[in-house]
């Protein structure tokens, strides 16, 4: 298979705005980051998705952030964040991944936690940050008692504050603390960990840019426009059916809560193993962002005062400040919305295993189950503010009241409970020059889900029609149950021609449950579909390894059947809808790796993919069959350049998207960029103890790329180009400073 692994001395360097910002080298990644730092979109091979970790789940030890895809649209870099306490990183790339544990169909991205050993351990790293961020990083480890123990200790988190990396008024903070405590006896050994976050996050959506050059605006005051968001929205309240709602949009992206994970492994005999896994998690998570515009389809997406009357009907109106003044009359206005998502879950799941070895076979048998709960509630609040970085919010006389424009419109309501049982059975066979790997998966998923129904309450008197009445749940519901079975192969071999090269090759037959939050009923719960989606996968590899050289040369297959692909799309009220196309597509790509260590302490690595992507069905839009999927570049690259002596260390990273479609129509076309980061340090010897202090330096977007990662995706392919151009740019340049003590 192809693996690529981040060992933790180069985790603990790398101060990163985001989990994008870790993923982004590994080849066949296409990882997103200009949200910040948690909802990165990830896309793996040219799989088609909406970036959300949908086919390459996070593993921590292991074990899955979520067991469950679907249950809401949040990706899983919001359960979790990296610390100084992870002790690896692995991607394995391609279908075998669908055999173990949650059953991943692309790939999956496990961190490995630090565990404990005789020799006491701690690492404390300060950091700093342009734009006002703080960040304090710690991991502990060692003995439990005398010299001779065998209880085993690990401790590890942070606490951060960051105005930035875009100054919106309102501030990322919080922390994460994780730790275990692993025993070792004769035949194996139990380790207990936990993790407890309550973290708030800023996300930062596409907004208007300017039209043709897509490069960041000027607004009215004759200043750069970096962000739209802003902080005169944290005081959004109002009436409701259910008593006064106020807008949590300051809190941003909210993660509280934790788990527990149980690892008990136990050696029955030298060819016999038991590793048995449970974990249980519970969070009170809310996804709280702004959109990026009214998502009125008469209106302009930035509008004169005139164009905004007349869009809405209104045949007069004064414009003024929140205080009275009155705005410029050639000022322009941006209407927009607050998204507000209280996304609660709770899940148990359980991966057990036995290990058998008889002979030159290694047997695996093996189960994962998971049951899961989440609810999904949704309010949309409209406003309107001045075109300005961090604007002012604007009344216009008989349309508004304190900037509102539209109170709840928009309200959804939808409950998830996921149940997963799956049995898996594999053979490894190692011969003197041939690997063989052979394995099967059965798993039956089932899912009920609620929907609660919504009404236009009358909840004020104003005589304005969008502020007396608010879009909210009406107590009725419509329930559904479904249930769906899914079967995979996977088989592999690898010969070694020598000890240099091996050549390798690997066919994988998946699938992959559609998401349940997709899933519509009618009035008897009967659901609109619910079948596996199909994945089959196919690779072939030459890998080199001797000296100072080694690399990998890959030709890659997908094929994917029976796709439910989902986009939100603005309905003409101000709201959102999901849209669902059954789609196939086909992707065949080349894949290159390499690390050259041409001179001593001096290293050249990188990698190379090509990829060429189309879609082959679409049930809802036949015109788009042959088009490229979405969000994909047909080319990938990165180059790293790293110098180490164990005093100085440097690295140029370069990581290079190409040309790729916004849309499904293939009508918007976003060009290539590449990103630069630039990492020092220096490291002192403090004792013969080796004590050491790092002092390190980081520059992230080292040369202000103003690649774009993604048009609207709420304008779908209706989002044309005209004097504006809704995208979500790379985030800036960004220079950060820490010192790293290890004693």
């Amino acid at each position: 298979m192809s693996i690529s692994s981040v060992k933790q001395k180069d985790i603990t360097k790398l101060s990163a705005n985001s989990q994008a910002d870790v993923l982004r080298s590994i080849p066949g990644i296409t990882a997103e980051g200009g949200g910040g730092e948690v909802g990165a979109n990830v896309f793996v091979r040219g799989l088609p998705s909406g970036g959300q970790y949908q086919f390459n789940p996070i593993q921590i030890d292991g074990m899955p952030v979520l067991g469950t895809f679907g249950l809401n649209s949040s990706a899983h870099d919001v359960y979790f964040r990296n610390d100084l306490g992870m002790r690896s990183l692995e991607f394995v790339r391609g279908g075998s991944s669908i055999l173990y544990g949650v059953g991943s169909v692309a790939g999956i991205i496990n961190y490995t936690s630090v565990t404990g050993s005789a020799q006491p351990k701690t690492t404390l790293r300060l950091e700093t940050a342009t734009n006002s961020r703080y960040k304090a990083d710690f991991v502990t480890s060692g003995p439990l008692g005398a010299e001779d123990s065998d209880l085993f200790y690990a401790f590890s988190g942070f606490y951060r504050y960051d105005e930035g990396p875009l100054k919106t008024g309102l501030t990322t903070r919080g922390f994460q603390l994780r730790g275990n405590i692993k025993k070792v006896f004769e035949n194996g050994s139990f380790t207990l960990s936990a993790q407890a976050i309550d973290d708030k996050v800023q996300f930062f959506l596409p907004y208007p840019l300017e039209g043709g050059s897509r490069e960041r605006p000027t607004g009215n005051d004759g200043e750069t426009i970096y962000t739209l968001q802003t902080a005169a929205a944290s005081d959004f309240s109002y009436l409701t059916p259910n008593g006064m709602y106020r807008s949590p949009i300051d809190d941003g992206v909210k993660t509280k809560g934790g788990y527990f994970l149980a690892n008990y492994i136990y050696n029955f005999e030298d060819d016999l193993k038991l590793d048995a896994k449970l974990r249980y998690s519970k969070y009170q998570h809310e996804f709280n962002f702004f959109l990026d515009g009214s998502g009125l389809a008469d209106a302009n997406v930035v509008e004169t005062q005139a164009e905004y009357l007349a869009a809405r009907n209104l045949s007069s109106g004064e414009f003024t400040y929140l205080n009275g003044e009155a705005l410029a009359s050639d000022a322009l206005l941006f209407e927009n919305r607050v998204l507000d998502r209280d996304r609660p879950i709770q899940e148990l799941m359980a991966d057990i295993k036995l290990v058998k070895a008889i002979d030159a076979h290694t047997f695996t048998l093996g189960s994962f189950m998971s049951h899961s709960e989440a609810d999904d509630v949704n309010f949309i609040t409209s406003y309107l503010s001045e075109y300005n970085d961090r604007p002012d919010l604007i009344d216009v006389s008989g349309y508004t009241v304190n900037g509102i424009t539209n109170r709840g419109a928009s309200y959804s309501n939808r409950s998830v409970i996921s149940n997963k049982i799956a049995v898996y059975l594999a053979d490894e066979i190692r011969l003197d020059k041939w690997n063989f790997d052979i394995g099967f998966r059965y798993e039956r998923a089932s899912g009920d889900v609620k929907i609660e129904g919504t009404e236009s309450y009358e909840v004020d008197n104003t005589g304005i029609a969008n502020i007396d009445n608010v879009m909210w749940g009406n107590g009725s519901y419509t329930r559904g149950h479904v249930t769906a079975d899914g079967f995979a192969v996977a088989l592999a071999a690898l010969y070694k021609i020598n000890d240099a090269y091996s050549v390798y090759g690997n066919f994988s037959k998946g699938y992959f449950f559609p998401e349940l939050r997709s899933i519509s009923f009618d009035n008897l719960g009967n659901p609109s579909s619910y079948k596996p989606e199909n994945i089959v996968q196919a690779e072939a590899g030459l890998k080199y390894g001797k000296g100072k050289l080694s690399g990998t040369v890959a030709l890659y297959g997908v094929s994917l059947t029976d796709r439910r692909s989902i986009t939100f799309v603005n309905t003409d009220d101000g709201g959102a809808t999901e849209q669902v196309d059954i789609q196939d597509s086909e992707t065949f790509g080349a894949e290159v790796t390499w690390n050259w260590k041409f001179i001593k302490n001096l290293a050249l690595g990188g990698s190379f993919t090509y990829q060429d992507h189309q879609l082959t069905k679409s049930e809802g839009n036949p015109e788009f069959e042959g088009n490229e999927l979405r969000r994909q570049p047909n080319v990938l690259g990165t180059a790293n350049l790293g110098y180490n002596n164990n005093k100085i260390d440097a690295s140029f990273i370069y990581n290079y998207t190409g040309e790729k479609y916004s849309n499904d129509a293939n009508t918007i076309l976003l060009d290539a960029f590449g990103l630069a980061s630039l990492n020092l340090g220096y490291t002192f010897t403090m004792s013969e103890n080796l004590e050491t202090i790092r002092l390190g330096a980081r520059v992230y977007n080292l040369f202000d790329s103003q690649g774009i990662t993604e048009g609207s995706p709420r304008m779908a392919n209706n989002q044309t180009e005209e004097a504006f151009f809704v995208g979500r740019p790379v985030l800036p340049t960004r220079l950060f400073l820490s010192a790293t003590f290890n004693f």
